[in-house]
């Protein structure tokens, strides 16, 4: 009996020290897996899954907190539906599912929700692909609170659907609805009534992030018209810079800062850097760069993957899969590979800091292990750990374009036919 508590006792202390992915892009909503005692190069071509479960369609990747994994789908038969769903972490064994009615109306790609689920304080609140809103307990999935935000404020819905994950935010949860007189909307998120609502912008698929400046916390909002640094306790904005995308709303990367210095980058708007002034809440463009077209580009336009800054430079991926390397002071070229990701239109890759090693998941469904520098991509290691599927994109024999999650040593990843869990611990 003593040997068991014991191992009980071991077992809740490894999980209390390990990093978990409780949210869109990890912990801090940064893209940083903090986690030690990794694996440094795969023993094979491929990855051992620790445990698959079979899931239906969907863009949004897993998360994980407090022993359990969460992620959404849909299904068309025999009615249309979205689905949330909780997994035990260890055993992959439904913990449980919430289902309900969802018919797609103007959603372009309609594979299914592309936000992914946010946990915090025993909550899990999921946003859908035609804005149902819904807050559940997050051990038991008990619906606590919903809104129909497509109802509630006339969701101008952009051609790829709502995608982006609910940020909590000290007492709120604030949500990118693209509605037609609120692009943004900031909820209770105990009661989900209304606290505020900001912004008449153009829609778009850009999470939002919070940033430290002149000593207060700033929301920073890509809309469909511009960037936008607003109070997170009030959505009064603080300042504004025009960047209006030209053919149709596609930012999708997430802003990215590093210092003082905020980035953006977007498939047919190129790149845009700022920087955030630290004595008071203004901020200052550094440059802007766009090529002539998606092929012929200038600096980065990336698509789908959030580029990285790391001290002077930026990491990124361009639109036809280019991995690039650009100095952030000035946006000009270090250097571009080619082997990190088949070259094609929206080729991805989903980066994840770890120290100084780069994790890399690339949309063939492959892990790589990296060192990304001023000199160039070092590969370190590359195995596969799950196979494209045809859902997300009918083309090139599928694709994985789904964010895996990170959390107690292990990988979480799904296509549209399975959610997959791998260790990568180090040997003992």
């Amino acid at each position: 009996m003593k040997l068991c508590l014991v191992a009980v006792c071991v077992v809740i202390s490894s999980l209390a020290l390990a990093d978990e992915w409780p949210q869109w892009r990890g912990p801090s909503r940064d893209g940083v897996w903090r986690e030690t005692g990794l694996v440094e190069k795969f023993t094979g071509p491929e990855i051992k899954a620790r445990w698959r479960v079979p899931v239906a369609n969907g863009y949004s990747g897993p998360t994980v907190a407090d022993g359990r994994v969460y992620v959404t789908d849909r299904v068309v038969e025999p009615k249309e539906q979205e689905r949330v769903h909780c997994f035990d972490w260890q055993t992959g064994k439904t913990v449980w599912t919430f289902a309900y009615d969802c018919v797609y109306k103007g959603i372009g790609y309609p594979d299914g929700p592309r936000a992914a689920v946010t946990v915090q304080d025993g909550r899990a609140y999921s946003l859908g692909a035609m804005g149902n809103f819904h807050c559940f307990e997050a051990a038991t999935g008990k619906l606590l609170w919903q809104h129909d935000c497509n109802t509630e404020y006339g969701i101008r819905m952009p051609i790829w659907g709502i995608s982006v994950a609910p940020l909590i935010e000290g007492d709120l949860v604030i949500v990118n609805v693209c509605g037609a007189e609120a692009c943004l909307v900031a909820f209770d998120r105990k009661t989900g009534k209304e606290a505020w609502r900001a912004l008449t912008d153009r829609g778009n698929y850009s999470p939002p992030i919070i940033v430290r400046q002149a000593g207060q916390r700033v929301l920073v909002l890509w809309t469909g018209d511009r960037v936008v640094g607003l109070n997170p306790q009030t959505g009064t904005a603080h300042w504004s810079v025009a960047f209006p995308s030209l053919r149709m709303p596609l930012g999708i990367a997430n802003p990215v800062v590093s210092g003082d210095l905020l980035y953006l980058s977007g498939f047919y708007d190129g790149s845009l850097m700022l920087r955030l002034r630290p004595d008071r809440l203004v901020v200052d463009e550094v440059w802007r760069r766009r090529g002539q077209s998606e092929q012929n580009t200038d600096a980065l336009h990336t698509i789908i993957a959030t580029p990285i800054m790391q001290g002077d430079y930026i990491y990124g991926v361009d639109s036809y899969g280019e991995l690039r390397c650009l100095e952030a002071k000035t946006g000009d070229r270090l250097w571009e590979n080619l082997t990190a990701v088949p070259r094609d239109r929206w080729a991805t890759i989903h980066f994840v800091q770890n120290g100084d090693r780069t994790w890399m998941f690339n949309e063939r469904g492959e892990l790589i292990i990296a060192r990304l520098s001023p000199k160039g991509f070092e590969e370190l290691s590359r195995a596969a750990l799950i196979k494209p599927t045809l859902g997300q994109l009918p083309q090139r024999k599928g694709v994985c374009w789904s964010h895996p999650a990170y959390a107690y040593k292990h990988v979480f990843a799904r296509n549209d036919e399975e959610l997959v869990c791998a260790s990568l611990e180090a040997p003992r």
